[in-house]
């Protein structure tokens, strides 16, 4: 026989009541973090990816952790190329704030978070990258959806651009990217954060992000560089350095290549030990032949 007419559980009065306790929940309970919607900057079309992705907007909104006592994941892992972190969260964000907060802001309308995007947990200042979007979870609690639970993984830096005006998330581009430092020969009115500069050559410009600038030191660190045709070339000293916004232009007199993640590497050291046993200008040296 059908189901009862006198008893329904799809009532409209009843679903905002109990997305409304909901809402008041994550509020008491949760966590204030940033929700970074990752945007194509340059798509393959052959693998349908984003490499030098560009995340430009932070929209804040409350979630809720659902770990209790620690991350999930892997944990801190020691490997042979060095420690690896592999923290994993799930955050549960209520679809009637995410959609107010972020969803109408996206130029896209997006009617639900994405995997890529990411979310900066404030409290442990780590951002997440969101893996899987579990989008019936409750399972139809009074014929409703309230809610969006995502699966996180602790994101994994590859030198993509952050500007979204919050120093401790865009801190992490200008600690971990890639980086040129130019020597300037004066520094006159100096160059802008976040701006582009650019040297011109004959058939290419090299253009770059500056993430630093430093008029005592007559020194700017440049993020993001490459160059116009595609081809890999440097920035070089005696070439006008041109402030696409500022306006700036002097001439560097040195140039140098950052690294700032692997300042602490042990290449030398590792050398100079195996150099003590093994040599190199043998046909084999791990044999006898």
């Amino acid at each position: 026989m059908a189901t009862n007419p006198y008893f329904k559980q799809g009532v409209r009065s009843e679903q905002t009541v109990y997305e409304d306790i909901i809402i008041e929940a994550l509020k008491m309970y949760g966590q204030d973090v940033y929700y970074l919607p990752r945007e194509i900057v340059n798509k393959d079309n052959v693998f349908l990816d984003d490499v030098p992705s560009r995340f430009g907007n932070a929209y804040k909104v409350e979630m809720y952790i659902e770990n209790t006592e620690a991350f999930d994941g892997e944990g801190d892992l020691f490997t042979k190329f060095g420690i690896e972190l592999r923290d994993q969260a799930n955050f549960i964000v209520s679809r009637r704030r995410w959609k107010s907060l972020v969803g109408n802001r996206l130029s896209e309308n997006n009617f639900r978070p994405r995997e890529g995007d990411l979310i900066y947990l404030t409290l442990s200042e780590s951002l997440f990258e969101i893996r899987k979007v579990e989008t019936e979870t409750p399972f139809y609690q009074l014929s409703n959806l309230p809610t969006f639970k995502m699966q996180c993984e602790l994101f994994e830096y590859n030198d993509e651009d952050l500007d979204t005006g919050i120093d401790t998330i865009d801190g992490v581009e200008e600690e971990a990217a890639f980086q040129y430092q130019l020597t300037l020969d004066s520094a006159g009115s100096g160059y802008v954060v976040g701006e582009t500069v650019k040297q011109v050559f004959g058939d290419y410009d090299m253009k770059g992000e500056v993430t630093a600038f430093t008029r005592d030191t007559k020194k700017v660190k440049i993020a993001h560089a490459g160059a116009t045709d595609g081809k890999f070339h440097t920035f070089a000293t005696g070439e006008a350095l041109i402030g696409v916004t500022s306006g700036a232009v002097t001439t560097p007199t040195l140039v140098e290549e950052l690294q700032e993640i692997q300042q602490d590497a042990q290449n030398k050291i590792f050398d100079d030990f195996e150099g003590d046993f093994l040599d190199f200008s043998e046909s084999n040296p791990f044999g006898d032949l």
